[in-house]
């Protein structure tokens, strides 16, 4: 963990080398994943098969391709009830989150009598990767497929690696509550490509999102275009930006929910006051002696976290920006102000009461966001990404002759006489 501070001499280098670290995987999987890709692309469920032995350990034609819909619902009629409730609560609150970003459409009559508009439909299909490595994440099964369902789209198709054939059962549960359609044993970016180019099994579908490793998020950047994707994420970030008058343990806590996730994971703290600076360094120490997940954490907090101490929390502000962080909490009795200056991050935490770790959960807004400073021109992942924007316009003779001559002009100086001759034949 390394510490900054605005008033000493070289602080604008070291904070430069902080923003420009790179934290993605070094290794280069681009030329591995090319070749999964065409291998599924050109033999489609045989390469599957053998990708799926070779990596999860298991054979597909032996444990099942898909998982039945009655196994997802079994799964979540035998959670303990205080869990199911928790998922159920989740799900209420995210749709009802993202039933508010459905776009309406338009459809006028200018001046010039020219009807014009847009519709807003959803993609037909869409596939969601739920990771199946380091740990199981039924939130992010809701995060995907529920704004998917929103949307609306018709056919909902969940991918997710199942070593040596296990699943874990609160997987399944969320893929029951958010209306997954289909489910099935694959991973990696042998999943990413089957999804993309359908295989004999597997039919094609047009978006892709869902977090993943470094071989699912190169597989998700080579294949966009072939479908749509909601962004290629890397490692977990949060900036937390807070006074002396926190509980440092609170904020610790903070710092360590992030950490805890990947080992390249980073977690940075901005304060104006240093001896809270140092009670915040202590209880991350502290804190660290007792988790389960200490190794990783503990890896992250040495490696990538940091602690930055400024005159003042307005002073704060622009180097939040250049971090354009994923995750940024305001922890302030007042942070009205300091959002209000707020130009670059994914999602924003507000007021000491609002830890990240509930935005992870159960408050409502996406916690698929985007990392790497990509916040600086990406947002979150929303109902918009499952969803389509087709323009319309309708002209009648009399306004097709009110601003016709000035497309033929237009096509005429463009040297494009056939753009022009459609138009001028139908004015006479």
């Amino acid at each position: 963990m390394i510490r900054l501070d605005t008033a000493t001499p070289g602080f604008a280098s070291a904070f430069d080398a902080l923003v420009n670290a790179r934290r993605e995987a070094d290794a280069d999987v681009a030329r591995d994943v090319a070749a999964i890709i065409a291998r599924v692309r050109d033999t489609g469920d045989a390469a599957v098969t053998a990708l799926t032995q070779q990596f999860d350990g298991h054979d597909l034609d032996a444990s099942g391709w898909q998982i039945a819909l009655d196994d997802c619902r079994a799964a979540y009629e035998a959670l303990d009830a205080d869990l199911r409730a928790a998922l159920d609560l989740a799900a209420q609150r995210i749709a009802a989150y993202h039933a508010k970003q459905k776009p309406e459409g338009s459809d006028t009559v200018d001046a010039a009598g020219v009807r014009l508009g847009a519709r807003w439909s959803a993609v037909e299909a869409a596939g969601v990767y739920v990771p199946g490595g380091r740990a199981a994440y039924p939130s992010s099964v809701l995060m995907n497929a529920i704004p998917a369902k929103v949307a609306g789209v018709d056919r909902l198709v969940m991918v997710t690696p199942t070593p040596k054939g296990e699943i874990n059962p609160l997987v399944l549960a969320a893929a029951h509550i958010a209306g997954v359609d289909e489910v099935w044993r694959i991973g990696g970016a042998q999943a990413v490509a089957a999804l993309a180019y359908g295989t004999g099994r597997i039919r094609p579908v047009d978006v892709i999102t869902g977090p993943g490793n470094a071989w699912v998020a190169e597989a998700k950047r080579q294949l966009y275009g072939v479908v749509g994707i909601d962004m290629v994420a890397g490692p977990s970030e949060i900036v937390v930006v807070a006074d002396g008058q926190n509980n440092a343990d609170w904020i610790a806590a903070d710092l360590l929910s992030q950490s805890e996730h990947d080992p390249t994971s980073q977690s940075i703290l901005v304060t104006d006051d240093a001896g809270f600076a140092d009670r915040v360094a202590a209880a991350v120490n502290a804190q660290l002696a007792s988790l389960a997940t200490e190794k990783v954490a503990r890896t992250a907090w040495e490696a990538n976290g940091a602690i930055i101490t400024v005159a003042n929390l307005d002073q704060a502000m622009p180097l939040v920006d250049r971090l354009a962080p994923e995750h940024l909490e305001l922890a302030v009795a007042h942070p009205q102000p300091l959002f209000d200056k707020v130009r670059h991050a994914g999602s924003v935490f507000l007021g000491r009461h609002t830890p990240e770790a509930v935005g992870d959960y159960v408050a409502g807004p996406n916690h698929v966001l985007p990392t790497g400073r990509r916040a600086r021109f990406s947002s979150g992942l929303s109902v918009l990404d499952f969803m389509k924007r087709t323009s319309f316009l309708q002209l009648d003779e009399a306004s097709l002759a009110a601003i016709g001559p000035a497309a033929v002009a237009l096509a005429g100086a463009e040297g494009l006489p056939a753009h022009a001759r459609s138009v001028a034949l139908r004015l006479g």
